[in-house]
């Protein structure tokens, strides 16, 4: 584990960024500390999804507030 400022820290990013792929790198500033470390490398990569058929079948905004309107409308007529 390794504790620096962030002064030192902002000198030598290079180095840091370097160390933090195998130990613990912790950057003070004030009170308060860093880190800086890799992104867990075992989670499963972010998934993109293609619009499916419930995607092209929903309405739009436009058209959820005109429903939305009139429903308050006939509300507020009774």
């Amino acid at each position: 584990m390794t504790v620096i400022s962030s002064r030192e820290f902002i000198a030598n990013e290079n180095k840091y960024f370097g160390m933090a792929m195998t130990e613990d790198v912790f950057v003070k500033k004030d009170d308060v500390l860093f880190t800086v470390s890799i992104a867990d490398q075992k989670k499963e990569p972010y998934m993109v999804f293609e619009p499916d058929d419930d995607f092209y079948r929903s309405i739009s905004m436009e058209e959820v507030r005109d429903r939305l309107h009139r429903v308050i409308d006939k509300l507020y007529a009774n």
